[in-house]
């Protein structure tokens, strides 16, 4: 089959990658569209992937082939499905999204609704679950109501970085769990952000974005996500927007530390998106065990993202829909990571390799 996988100097497409086997609680799925993430980027920078033609890549959205007889949802043969695979791990050369057939996680999958095609449903899987782990699971954030019926909270949100594809669901998730959201991000996106439920958009290149953040909430801001997690001039926003109550909570990705020196009364949380599988894996120089907790959380969030975009209240992040499938997706990754990509998400179609 075709794919993109990293052969220890560069990622290439190749044509003769085989099927991956199927692990029995994992789905086997045809792959129509896949999306570009950052991590992607990184995967292929810091050279993550197995030398040994290791596939590449996490969000995705195809068909499913087979069903692991270990998976506790109901899936079949035929549904379609998105969702995040573990790309780029070094240990499992078979794990990734960017190829013709895949295997995924079953139980963290999301069913795509009928009135959803393929290349928006590709945007999905990472945001959603890297929301799900950093809100709601570390930062114990009331859940979004699936039904509709907001229990609106006394309470503000900050999301940092609201235009990007984790930031724009961020957004929409908080409101739907009742909080009052705003964000940051640049002026150009503003109209986006706000029409994904972002009461208020402050431009983070604006050196005074925290102050005037501060003082647009009364100073009573106690809640911030930032969805950028390492990056210093954003750490320098959200402790200027913060409240000088001791009872804020951050939540952040990857292990980047809120500067506690300034702040050691700010409750820091942080989580890392690929222990949602429930297994373990090394990454930055660090063992991660597995953890049937986050597992059963992303099991879960997955259950609940799969609901509000059957009823169409959670919207997916604009698509930018490359050329040349897979072959595309190299070059789509370098602009990726030269960050040439806003307020849009890179999507390609695998059968226009």
């Amino acid at each position: 089959m075709k794919a993109l996988v990293w052969n220890g100097t560069l990622a290439t497409v190749t044509t003769t990658h085989p099927i991956p086997d199927l692990p029995p609680d994992y789905l086997l799925i045809q792959t129509i569209a896949v999306a570009l993430n950052p991590t992607d980027a990184k995967a292929i920078a810091q050279g993550r992937a197995s030398p040994n033609n290791g596939l590449l890549g996490s969000d995705f959205a195809g068909i499913v082939q087979e069903v692991g007889p270990l998976i506790r949802k109901p899936f079949r043969v035929g549904d379609r499905v998105c969702g995040v695979t573990h790309g780029g791990n070094s240990a499992k050369p078979q794990d990734g999204a960017f190829a013709e057939y895949i295997v995924a996680k079953g139980d963290t999958c999301i069913r795509i609704p009928d009135h959803m095609g393929f290349e928006e449903a590709a945007t999905i899987g990472v945001s959603a679950i890297t929301d799900g782990q950093g809100m709601f699971q570390a930062m114990g954030l009331a859940l979004p109501a699936i039904d509709g019926q907001v229990q609106r909270k006394e309470e503000f949100l900050l999301v940092y970085g609201g235009s990007s594809s984790t930031g724009t669901l961020a957004i929409q998730f908080g409101k739907l769990a009742g909080y009052t959201v705003l964000t940051t991000c640049n002026p150009k996106n503003f109209a986006l952000v706000k029409s994904r439920g972002a009461e208020m958009a402050f431009d983070y290149n604006d050196p005074t974005c925290g102050q005037q953040i501060h003082d647009y909430t009364h100073g009573q801001l106690k809640l911030i996500f930032d969805t950028i997690g390492n990056n210093t001039t954003g750490i320098q926003i959200c402790e200027a927007a913060f409240s000088k109550s001791p009872t804020c909570r951050y939540g952040t990705l990857l292990l980047n530390d809120f500067s506690p020196q300034r702040r050691p009364d700010v409750v820091v949380s942080s989580s890392v998106l690929m222990t949602f599988r429930g297994e373990a894996f090394d990454l930055f120089g660090r063992h991660f065990p597995a953890s049937n907790e986050d597992f059963e959380f992303a099991s879960m969030f997955a259950g609940i993202t799969e609901r509000l975009l059957e009823d169409r209240l959670l919207v997916p992040h604009p698509v930018v829909l490359g050329d040349g499938g897979l072959r595309g997706v190299v070059d789509g990754l370098e602009l990726v990571r030269d960050g040439k990509v806003s307020g849009g998400k890179l999507v390609y179609r695998v059968a226009d390799t």
